[in-house]
């Protein structure tokens, strides 16, 4: 689907109306419980089942395939559940790289049609990792090792798509995840979803003037998301329960309601996290992104 400009000024005027047909909404999952231990597949299968009862979505997209052996715990849970999982290489280090790569190819035709795609890379455009066509190397072998079947693509920040960045891999990629987040531009209860809709609709209008069209790779939002601690604070962007809500109704939710693709980040609390350093240099707790919570319990209705 094409997002218009049409599309981008009725989405930040009027969130509640719907298209023709929604798009598919899923979740990002991490692979470790709480405590930090690695995750089994009985811990998925809750995972999957918490997932469906509260929000119908049967999708989930991980990070780094061969950490906590994430491919031999999701891939048998998803297949018994329903679901369909996007797995990533994380490829800034050859190690892992070369380490998730063996992990989806040991699995690949056995799981082909219950892994939807693979991303090479999560924002390492963003982090200066890559070039466009370093990463589009990367993405090229992967591509050569898989089944034809299973999509093969990147995520990146919203703003290396807009930006001319990314073009180089625009002719290898199956599948692009658009990551924006409006809170981690500072974004106040009174603009956030209005920069939200924006990157997207910057991003996606880029990659389609370059393609020639709506129809030639697959576009889903990769994240987006707000943390739910008070005093998780981004400049003008305030984390809590209330704002994270209003976010996930009027923006995430109307997104998909337009019929665009999106993955939430993320469906549970991960309080082993460590605190990171922002770009602002304050500590930033990424423990409480979760629209659930570590324990599995939903802390707003997640029914888009």
């Amino acid at each position: 689907m094409r997002f218009s400009t049409a599309a981008a000024v009725a989405l930040a005027a009027a969130p509640a109306v719907v298209s023709a047909a929604k798009g598919s909404m899923g979740f990002a999952l991490g692979t470790k419980e709480p405590n930090g231990d690695c995750k089994t597949q009985a811990d998925y299968e809750k995972d999957f089942d918490a997932i469906k009862e509260a929000s119908g979505a049967t999708i989930v997209r991980g990070y780094a395939a061969a950490d906590c052996d994430m491919t031999k715990a999701i891939l048998p849970a998803a297949e018994k559940k329903g679901f369909r999982v996007v797995l990533g290489i994380w490829p800034d280090v050859e190690e892992s790289f070369n380490n998730d790569l063996k992990a989806i190819t040991g699995v690949a035709e056995k799981y082909k049609d219950t892994i939807y795609a693979v991303t090479v890379g999560s924002e390492t455009m963003y982090r200066g990792n890559f070039t466009g066509p370093e990463l589009k190397e990367k993405i090229d072998t992967v591509k050569s090792k898989l089944p034809s079947n299973i999509k093969v693509g990147t995520a990146d920040s919203w703003n290396k798509f807009d930006d001319g960045t990314a073009d180089a891999i625009l002719s290898s990629v199956d599948i692009l995840m658009i990551n924006a987040f409006a809170f981690w531009q500072g974004a106040g209860d009174a603009n956030a979803t209005h920069v939200y809709f924006n990157d997207m609709f910057q991003a996606i209008s880029h990659i389609e003037a370059k393609v020639g069209g709506s129809d030639k790779i697959e576009i889903w939002n990769g994240e987006t998301g707000w943390p739910t601690a008070v005093g998780t604070d981004y400049g003008a962007a305030k984390g809590g329960l209330k704002n994270a809500e209003t976010f996930y109704r009027e923006g995430f939710c109307a997104l998909v309601d337009w019929g665009y693709n999106a993955f939430f980040f993320e469906a549970f609390d991960e309080p082993w996290k460590p605190a990171s350093v922002g770009d602002n240099g304050n500590v930033a707790d990424e423990t409480t992104w979760g629209a659930m919570t570590a324990d599995r319990k939903q802390k707003y209705s997640l029914q888009c």
